[in-house]
């Protein structure tokens, strides 16, 4: 239900262009009111003039109350069976490369995971046109049940080509259209806490990226690599359940809803910068969680340790969405994004030069951190960036450009490191990139507030 007073159409960034109504038509200022003539009709050229100012009413977003928490509860679980599932990467590929697929070069085992990975963003484009006409429902449980029998899939493999495929693209296609709807359905339930319910929606994704690794690794032990995967599946097929269950929307499907890829967004500066900034940022950013199990048994630490340090700096990123929780809503995620990555990057600068068990539970703590903070609201600016009717398409679109550089950023990565023969140019690369990403958000930010160097954004 619409709130009863119509307001105009902006940002939640923005400022806003006083708006007059007139017999609750709202009508922007600038607009000349209809003129009545002494028999009682109106000037139609005037009307006309004043229909065709373009008007929108925003919609009345809660921002609480127990359903609203359900659905942030519901986004958790998702969260934590899709992205916590992809985070879980590197002990599949620790595992592969000692048992199944020994033969074959690691480098290219890590394709497996790059794909997996940067298809978990694809999808959002399409998720995110449905979810703007009014569909949730059907999508996300068809998109629920392939993830699931793509798990049980993998357990079938015994070839490269089988896991590229069934691990690679489908889990990360039926990820990917999983995790799709769920921030932007957190829009219809949250404005001014929006922050706080995203921070909290993405614990699943640091719960599970750090739960998932050890229990993979002590499963593999006790009941063999199959028999893993189908209780993986089962774990999977409880969690989204209850995803599909609890998260819905609250408003009406868009009147005219935007194509699949709507290039009119990017006639929006703010928001074609995010992206790109997004992009450039996912080059690199990764880049240390990818590697930082396979950088420490290269200096000597014991591979049944290395295999946890994924799972440790996932631990890590949990205090990151704490910190975010605590102050996106009062400083803005842009505020924030910002210098995390560049924190980020200071500590993938960093990585190649430690060697002691210690410093990599240190580093990988301390950059899990930062990453969580970044990630937790990655999807909350492009909400912002328009109006609650085309939120899936805007959100979809982001998430696809992203993952063109998270589909590039692995293999570049590991490109470097084959011709180097080390890790040092890998830092290097991957921190150059991110502090690039630092400067292109805060030229975001600038955007946002119009030049003005305070305020919440």
């Amino acid at each position: 239900m619409a709130h009863p007073t119509a307001i105009p159409r902006t940002s939640s960034y923005g400022s806003d262009d006083s708006e007059k109504t007139l017999g609750g038509t709202q009508v922007a200022r600038g607009a000349e009111k209809p003129k009545v003539s002494e028999d009682g009709s109106s000037d139609t050229r005037v009307e006309a003039q004043a229909a065709a100012v373009e008007t929108y009413e925003e919609p009345y977003v809660p921002d609480g109350g127990w359903r609203a928490w359900l659905v942030v509860l519901g986004g958790a679980l998702g969260n934590g069976a899709t992205f916590g599932y992809v985070n879980a990467w590197g002990i599949f590929q620790s595992y592969y490369e000692e048992t199944l697929l020994k033969d074959t070069p690691p480098s290219t085992i890590a394709w497996i995971g790059s794909i997996q990975y940067a298809f978990t963003f694809i999808p959002g484009l399409f998720m995110g046109q449905l979810f703007d006409r009014g569909h949730l429902k059907i999508p996300l449980a068809i998109a629920s049940i392939l993830l699931v029998v793509f798990t049980l899939l993998v357990a079938q493999c015994t070839e490269y080509w089988q896991f590229l495929l069934c691990q690679g693209f489908a889990v990360g296609l039926a990820s990917g259209a999983t995790f799709g709807p769920l921030v932007a359905a957190v829009s219809h339930w949250f404005k001014r806490r929006k922050g706080l319910a995203l921070a909290l929606m993405s614990f699943g994704t640091s719960t599970c990226g750090a739960l998932f690794p050890v229990a993979v690794d002590n499963l593999i032990k006790r009941v063999g690599f199959q028999w893993t995967m189908r209780i993986l599946a089962l774990i999977l097929l409880c969690m989204l359940t209850a995803t599909t269950l609890l998260v819905s929307r609250r408003l009406p499907p868009a009147k005219h809803p935007r194509p699949i890829f709507d290039f009119h967004q990017f006639k929006t500066p703010a928001f074609s910068m995010y992206c790109a900034s997004g992009f450039v940022s996912f080059l690199g950013l990764y880049t240390f969680l990818t590697y930082i199990n396979v950088s420490a048994t290269a200096v000597g630490i014991d591979p049944n340790f290395a295999a946890y340090l994924v799972s440790i700096a996932n631990a890590g990123s949990a205090g990151g969405r704490v910190v975010m929780m605590i102050l996106s809503d009062r400083l803005g995620p842009l505020t924030m994004m910002a210098p995390a990555a560049f924190l980020a990057g200071i500590t993938t600068l960093i990585w190649p030069f430690i060697r002691t068990k210690g410093a990599f539970i240190v580093l990988g703590i301390i950059n899990g951190i930062f990453v969580g903070i970044f990630a937790s609201v990655l999807g909350a600016p492009p909400i912002a960036m328009g109006p609650l009717d085309t939120v899936g398409v805007r959100v979809g679109m982001f998430f696809s450009v992203i993952a063109l550089g998270a589909v590039a950023g692995p293999p570049i990565s590991g490109a470097i490191n084959t011709a180097t023969g080390g890790f040092y140019a890998v830092g290097y690369y991957a921190s150059a990139v991110i502090f690039l990403s630092v400067g292109m958000f805060w030229y975001t930010r600038h955007l946002v507030l119009g030049g003005k160097l305070r305020g919440k954004a």
